[in-house]
């Protein structure tokens, strides 16, 4: 049986890794055997991460919910708190951007929520 090199096919899954690995250090970026690593890495930071950017902005958002509900005389515990007991049922993201865009608004959510834990 005669001997099949198959250069064809070799050369379009290098060009392919090539084209994912570009921007990469040094030898990943144009050595096969450390671009695949470096690829494969890659794929393992990204999975990793679209999990950790979740609780980066959940975190992101209670420091800035924190930082209005001290300014307004309540600490966050106490405001998520007050929220809880009066029903208001905003999630965090959207609590954050009215503390930020909207002062006024945040205001009367941190009335209700001083109502409500006194």
């Amino acid at each position: 049986m005669p001997r099949v090199k198959g250069g064809q096919t070799t050369h379009r899954r290098h060009k392919k890794l090539q084209k994912a690995t570009k921007g990469f250090w040094g030898l990943r970026k144009n050595v096969f055997k450390h671009a695949r690593e470096g690829y494969e890495r890659s794929l393992q930071y990204a999975y990793r991460d679209r999990r950790n950017r979740k609780r980066d902005f959940r975190s992101l958002w209670i420091v800035r919910i924190n930082a209005a509900a001290r300014a307004a005389g309540i600490t966050y515990s106490r405001f998520i708190q007050g929220l809880k007991t009066a029903r208001v049922e905003i999630d965090r993201k959207i609590l954050a951007q009215i503390a930020v865009e909207d002062a006024k608004t945040f205001s009367k959510l941190v009335a209700i929520a001083k109502q409500k834990v006194a």
